[in-house]
């Protein structure tokens, strides 16, 4: 099953990606040879250190490639929306401290709420799906049930 995610979230993706097959990748190779020729493999605590690294790094690049072929890239065309769906961006209003906040909704893949990116599987990602200007919007959060009217809409 393919995931949605923005054109921006794909190519931020393939960009990490690029970044540890290409730069950061060489960099360990090239620490864990020079650990490697400080004698004693057997006691080399900074060949253990790259090494460790270097297993990370290779986890990170096929977390990175699963994700990049799990994706299916969602243009967002419109300039307007009459409801809330994918890519577009939402400003909402805490019903109960009456503060704003804006969130674009965006694929499982390049959430990320300190930048305003929230999943479209999310709890709130799923409970506005739809929703239109004035809606009330009622999600079950960690810290308790949250109650936000939409705003508004747009790109």
């Amino acid at each position: 099953m393919k995931l949605p995610i923005t054109k921006e979230g794909h190519e931020n993706l393939k960009k990490d990606l690029e970044f540890l097959l290409n730069t950061k990748r060489p960099k360990i190779i090239s620490a864990i040879e020079e650990a490697r020729g400080h004698g004693d493999v057997s006691e080399n605590a900074e060949l253990d250190a790259a090494k460790e690294e270097y297993q990370f790094l290779q986890k990170r690049i096929a977390e990175l490639e699963d994700m990049i072929t799990k994706s299916e890239v969602i243009e967002v065309k419109k300039e307007t929306f009459e409801v809330v769906e994918f890519g577009c961006n939402v400003t909402l209003k805490n019903l109960d401290t009456e503060e704003m906040v804006v969130y674009q909704v965006v694929g499982p893949f390049e959430s990320d709420i300190q930048k305003g990116k929230i999943s479209i599987s999310s709890p709130l990602g799923r409970a506005l799906m739809g929703k239109a200007v004035g809606d009330e919007v009622n999600f079950s959060a960690p810290g308790g049930e949250r109650t936000y009217e939409v705003v508004k809409i747009f790109r």
